[in-house]
């Protein structure tokens, strides 16, 4: 039996990508949920986004490459399908809070506001896209899960 070098590398920096992405994600959502009604978490959620906006990029990097890694030889259909689907997502939504978001709340940062609540017109848009990033990242997760043990069987 042979050692499947390459698939352990592809599969180490999916798995790399989740870990660094999912645990950014997390800790940005649980800011952004506690900051919708205090200035306090409003403030520590834009002083926070400055750390996990990068983590979640590179999350989504090793992803991505790890990903094509470990599906290099399946077909591009069923959960590798689904997996790009869900990057393609997470791009779009990563895009949304990285280059609209992240420049609003660091405006506010800036003027002196970063402790007033956003408005809710910007509330309800990060409350969807950080839906998304949880559904994208944590949906993802499940359907690595899910292929892994079906090849067990």
């Amino acid at each position: 039996m042979s050692f499947p070098l390459l698939d352990s590398i592809g599969l180490f920096l999916m798995l790399s990508g989740f870990i660094i992405g999912l645990g950014a994600v997390t800790v940005i959502d649980i800011h952004g949920f506690l900051g919708r009604t205090s200035s306090y978490w409003t403030e520590a959620t834009t002083r926070t986004h400055k750390v996990t906006k990068p983590m979640i990029w590179a999350g989504i990097f090793l992803s991505i490459v790890g990903g094509v890694i470990f599906y290099r030889n399946q077909p591009f259909a069923g959960i590798p399908a689904a997996h790009a689907l869900i990057v393609v997502a997470l791009l779009f939504n990563g895009y949304f809070l990285s280059c609209k978001v992240s420049p609003f709340l660091l405006a506010r940062e800036s003027e002196g506001k970063s402790g007033e609540l956003l408005p809710s017109a910007w509330q309800h848009k990060i409350m969807v896209s950080l839906i998304v990033s949880d559904i994208g990242w944590w949906g993802g997760l499940v359907l690595l899960v899910v292929y892994l043990t079906s090849r067990l069987s």
